[in-house]
């Protein structure tokens, strides 16, 4: 079986949402319960050389991935990952780095074409479930690679990017990120944009947004919208997490909410299971259960040297600091994960715990995977 749950209750939970498989997924036994990863990556993280894409710095050299990162995203189940290329924050050209890079992807997806599938449609990820591959789903963490150029959104749609996340921690010229003080909403420009993006059937990603930004971009869509990496913030007041009402307004609107496993789950910027968990059930009470995942912000290859990587850590904190991009929460002890959901097993370890708080198992496969799915169906069409 594909899925961690009696077939009968998986097909129940599919056939409701449209999404059933045509055939058995022939993929290894030993792998765990199908889990789309709204924001992830395909990197080796004790490499400190490479950066979140998998891709050595600057980003666009045409390096393979290591087999162990394939290995362990398969055995953790993961059957499609937004997978963030493209420009987020430095001194390159934002429009000349992001097409490099999905030269760079598109040569990737063709390298390990045995394991990896290039995601357009919902069909393509349920192809990847179907045939024990990872669908890669290119997405944006900016739109500075727009520059004042609207019709861009064009190019990259034509591109294969289908997820454009609108701002970063900063502001750009669509609207105000998490970290900007004057929480303004959308430009006109990004206006012009949210409408261009639902041109092209393109979704809409408001993570790193302002609340203004995102509940104005919400509104402003003629189509759902997601937030896929995040948490709640009633839980931990930090701007990197989202207001009930932006929580609420997205999900009223057909949208996607992932939460991510990141130490903004928790006031001491140390996350744990179990707040993930906490904050997976804040989302599912403001939300409803149909519009709630994860999008994790991380990988699934284990940290094999935990103080060689903390030292690495805070380099890069103090780096992202000083670049202007940082986020409030981020200190010295801070590391981009939760600890007991590392490696291939974190999805099931999830599962276990969801389990434990009295979650059935239609409600956590649609956590892992199928709320996605439909939200998907929704903008890209199948």
């Amino acid at each position: 079986m594909p899925f961690d749950l009696p077939r009968r209750d998986f097909l129940a939970a599919a056939t409701a949402t449209g999404l059933a498989p045509a055939a058995a997924r022939s993929a290894s036994a030993a792998r765990g319960p199908a889990v789309i990863n709204a924001l992830g990556g395909l990197f080796n993280p004790n490499r400190p050389e490479q950066d979140d894409s998998g891709a050595e710095v600057p980003g666009t050299a045409r390096t393979p991935i290591e087999a162990r990162v394939i290995e362990d995203a398969l055995a953790s189940g993961t059957i499609a990952i937004n997978n963030t290329l493209g420009y987020v924050a430095g001194a390159m050209d934002p429009f000349e780095f992001s097409v490099a890079e999905i030269a760079t992807w598109d040569w990737r997806v063709r390298h390990h074409q045995d394991h990896l599938v290039k995601v357009l449609t919902v069909a393509d990820i349920l192809r990847a479930r179907d045939t024990g591959k990872i669908g890669i789903v290119y997405g944006f963490q900016n739109s500075a690679m727009m520059g004042d150029k609207v019709a861009r959104a064009d190019v990259f749609a034509d591109l294969g990017v289908r997820v454009f996340q609108l701002t970063y921690n900063v502001a750009n010229q669509v609207g105000d990120g998490a970290m900007a003080p004057l929480n303004r909403g959308l430009t006109p420009f990004g206006r012009d944009l949210v409408a261009r993006l639902n041109d092209n059937r393109v979704m809409i990603d408001l993570s790193h947004s302002g609340e203004r930004t995102c509940l104005e971009a919400a509104r402003s869509s003629r189509q759902p919208i997601s937030i896929n990496h995040t948490g709640c913030r009633a839980l931990t007041d930090l701007p990197r997490n989202k207001t009930d009402e932006e929580l609420r307004l997205v999900a009223s609107r057909g949208g996607f909410v992932g939460i991510y496993f990141m130490p903004f789950l928790n006031p001491r910027s140390v996350a744990t299971a179990e707040d993930v968990a906490r904050h997976i059930d804040h989302a599912i009470n403001v939300c409803g259960e149909d519009h709630v995942g994860l999008g994790t912000d991380g990988g699934t290859t284990a940290i094999d040297d935990m103080a060689a990587y903390r030292a690495h850590a805070r380099k890069e904190i103090a780096d992202r600091k000083a670049a202007g991009i940082g986020a409030a929460g981020e200190n010295p002890d801070t590391v981009p994960f939760v600890e007991a959901l590392q490696g291939p097993d974190q999805f099931c370890s999830l599962a276990r715990l969801l389990r434990s708080r009295g979650y059935r198992e239609s409600r956590i496969e649609k956590i892992l995977s199928l709320n996605f799915l439909r939200y998907a169906r929704d903008v890209w069409g199948a």
